[in-house]
């Protein structure tokens, strides 16, 4: 059986009262929901579940105060586990394709969704304006060249040239 978004806050919230019983409850409920999360991710031979379950329980732990009891706690968690299997993935591979990044989202499920949309805004949001909104147009919103210069009032040289210093300045973020 598997916990409810309502079930592992309200044990997550008791554990931010002092509840120690709630904590561990908590803890032990997001177990099976964290291995699922990992096992469909890893297809690679060699990486554990197991300790990318262990790791991600003990940063949820570790950072328990930091969860705003406002927001649902599902998404918190699973930011954390990716975070960690983004560490894992930095850490046995030399660098990690923006390419690689986007599939790796857009494959991750409905839960992601939202979070890897946040996560995008955000790195977008350190861009000038004309690069990020020429990237939203051609890359998230699936506009070509032209209609993205149309539809901005840019030459379609300028749309390419925004879209690839924008890629290039995101890339240059992400890596480690």
């Amino acid at each position: 059986m598997s916990a409810s978004e309502p079930e592992l806050k309200a044990l997550m919230i008791a554990g931010l009262n002092g509840d120690t019983r709630a904590h561990h409850q908590f803890l032990h409920l997001l177990t099976p929901l964290l291995r699922m999360y990992f096992a469909r991710r890893l297809t690679r031979a060699g990486l554990d579940v197991e300790d990318l379950v262990q790791d991600t329980l003990i940063a949820i732990h570790t950072r328990r105060m930091s969860y705003d009891r406002t927001r649902l706690l599902t998404p918190w968690a699973y930011a954390i586990a990716r975070h960690k299997l983004v560490d894992l993935f930095r850490k046995s591979r030399p660098s990690v394709a923006l390419e690689d990044v986007e599939s790796e989202l857009v494959a991750s499920g409905a839960t992601d969704d939202g979070l890897a949309a946040m996560d995008i805004q955000r790195l977008l949001e350190t861009l000038p304006p004309k690069q990020a909104n020429t990237i939203r147009d051609t890359k998230i919103h699936g506009l070509s060249i032209a209609e993205s210069a149309a539809s901005r009032g840019m030459s379609e040289g300028d749309v390419k040239v925004s879209v690839h210093r924008g890629l290039k300045a995101l890339m240059a973020k992400i890596k480690p």
